[in-house]
């Protein structure tokens, strides 16, 4: 039960895989993008991920003329899309950036033209948000790059997911248990999808991407076994934008990664045996011998 990201190998008792996901909150700002860049390398992160869109595909008919306030004024959906997209150039910066930080780098296409995009720029894999889930020509054009595909579930019934992997396959599929809830409320996590998952689909990993506030339930997916782990990052929760509320700060993410790493030392592999550390207590206070 592995895939390949970049020269990563992903599952099959490996660390598990730290994706931070800067998405939408760089607002359209290249600097703002490769400090969250920054932030992702020094926490210990292995990728970051952004978002792509073509605007006048992507955004919902009944969504585009919707007025929204922004930090740039009043515009409507369609326009604030345009205005946050990075165009090629601005790509290539960033992903230079994250390279040189040593970490791999890919996205979440939204439409057909995104994929290929992000296949001419050398993306490593490729995301299926939540919501483009049911988009099964999108599936199927990410399916013919022949590279990793990461599926987010949030959103969907298991029958749409039993859908969308007939089209992907399972060869290069990394399947990532997620409620689309922002933030999410810890009733709404439902971690025990994460075995449930694994079972439903014998040789395909299962990570967790989540959107909730704090570490616990992030740290609880990689106890039940997630291989990889995909949360939101933001320099302030507070900055304007709907991603940031549900992201972690620098800090946060620092103390994810480290404690990601803590659990996976503690699972251990679940064979019983006595540890030298226990020699001395043992000597100490066994009274009669086996």
């Amino acid at each position: 039960m592995t895939v390949t990201i970049g020269s990563r190998v992903v599952g099959g008792g490996r660390p598990a895989y730290v994706i931070a996901e800067i998405g939408l909150n760089h607002n359209g700002d290249v600097e703002l993008a490769k400090k969250l860049i920054d932030v992702a390398a020094d926490a210990g992160a292995d990728a970051v991920k952004f978002q792509k869109r073509t605007p006048e595909i992507a955004t919902p008919e009944h969504m585009r003329d919707v007025t929204r306030e922004t930090p740039w004024g009043t515009m409507t959906y369609l326009e604030y899309r345009r205005r946050v997209e990075f165009d090629r150039d601005q790509y290539i910066e960033i992903s230079d950036h994250a390279l040189l930080r040593g970490l791999e780098w890919f996205a979440s296409p939204w439409d057909e033209p995104s994929v290929a995009f992000l296949e001419d720029l050398g993306a490593t894999a490729h995301k299926v948000a939540s919501a483009s889930l049911t988009d099964h020509a999108l599936l199927r054009a990410l399916r013919d790059t022949g590279k990793t595909v990461i599926l987010s579930t949030g959103m969907s019934t298991i029958e749409q997911i039993d859908a969308a992997i007939d089209v992907l396959g399972t060869e290069r599929l990394l399947l990532m248990h997620a409620t689309s809830t922002y933030p999410m409320d810890p009733s709404e996590a439902n971690l025990r999808m994460i075995p449930a998952l694994r079972d439903r689909y014998p040789g395909v990993p299962v990570g967790y991407s989540g959107h909730e506030r704090g570490l616990q339930i992030s740290l609880a997916a990689v106890a039940l076994g997630a291989v990889a782990v995909e949360r939101h990052i933001t320099l302030d929760r507070t900055m304007w934008g709907s991603d940031h509320a549900a992201s972690l700060e620098p800090t946060g993410l620092q103390h994810l990664v480290r404690d990601i790493r803590v659990i996976e030392a503690a699972l251990g592999d679940g064979v019983k045996r006595v540890y030298p550390g226990e020699l001395a207590p043992m000597a100490k206070l066994r009274r009669v011998p086996a």
